[in-house]
């Protein structure tokens, strides 16, 4: 077994293991870690816990301290000057006429390198671009191209359901998403009404997506839309089915409509007369 600690370095970013060593560390408290990048500032999501060394990566990083006032001030700084930076990197695509579009800006804690986060239609030759930035900020340079749905998670925003984006606030990772998701939820299939600001189906077709298959769902041998039922209550048609809620709903010859319990419904068969 190995002892860990789960670190995030941005908000709703993915979570990183460390090995904290004779630390003790708590939830929320600001750490310095040693990763590939450099020095990093980041926050324990995950105390201190034993976890099979064959779902970690050994060996781990280890946790350098316990960020100081100081370690925090600079972390300040460095953000006021990504601020800086932003705005004179666009100012050089703009000198060089380059079809990008700047999304953000990131230093690292040690300042050993800044990343400049991108957007573009294709690929784009940016060498002469990063050697004005590296002769101006007199550091490492990198330009890393994202796609639609980063930029989202970066900039944020407020999504159909009025909320702030899930990708901004919690959700780590992006996982796929498919327009059969919607379909088995019978949600409306209009690109407007099922794609995030990004223009990809919203993140959210996901959640419920798991009620719809596998054992926990009945919906695979629930009536089908328009079958014929016979129920406690009398036959009718099903106009609905409501697998999260293992329900299906049922409108009678005198256009009554109940919600019943799948198990309590069953298809009718056809008798073969005209």
């Amino acid at each position: 077994m190995q002892t860990i600690v789960g670190v995030r370095f941005k908000k709703a970013g993915k979570i990183y293991y460390f090995d904290p060593g004779n630390l003790s560390l708590a939830k929320e408290d600001p750490v310095i870690v040693e990763t590939a990048r450099g020095l990093e500032f980041g926050h324990v999501v995950i105390p201190a816990r034993q976890m099979a060394e064959t779902e970690v990566m050994t060996p781990l990083k280890p946790v350098l301290r316990k960020a100081t006032e100081k370690d925090i001030a600079k972390v300040a700084d460095n953000e006021a000057r990504e601020a800086e930076a932003l705005r004179v990197c666009s100012q050089k695509i703009e000198t060089h006429k380059l079809d990008m579009n700047l999304v953000s800006v990131e230093y690292t804690f040690d300042v050993s390198k800044i990343i400049f986060y991108f957007t573009a239609e294709g690929r784009v030759d940016f060498r002469e671009l990063v050697k004005d930035l590296a002769g101006i900020f007199r550091t490492r340079i990198e330009l890393r191209q994202i796609g639609v749905r980063d930029e989202a998670k970066m900039l944020g925003g407020i999504g159909c359901c009025g909320r702030s984006l899930c990708c901004a606030t919690f959700l780590g990772d992006f996982e796929p998403v498919s327009i059969r998701m919607a379909k088995e939820q019978n949600l409306s299939l209009n690109p407007a009404k099922i794609s995030g600001i990004c223009g990809r189906l919203m993140c959210c077709l996901k959640y419920e997506s798991n009620l719809y298959a596998g054992p926990a769902c009945r919906k695979q041998s629930a009536p089908k839309p328009g079958a014929r039922v016979i129920a406690p209550d009398g036959e009718g048609n099903v106009i609905a089915v409501d697998p999260a809620r293992n329900t299906v709903s049922v409108k009678r010859g005198d256009g009554s409509v109940s919600q019943l319990p799948i198990a309590e419904v069953a298809e009718k068969e056809d008798d073969g007369s005209a």
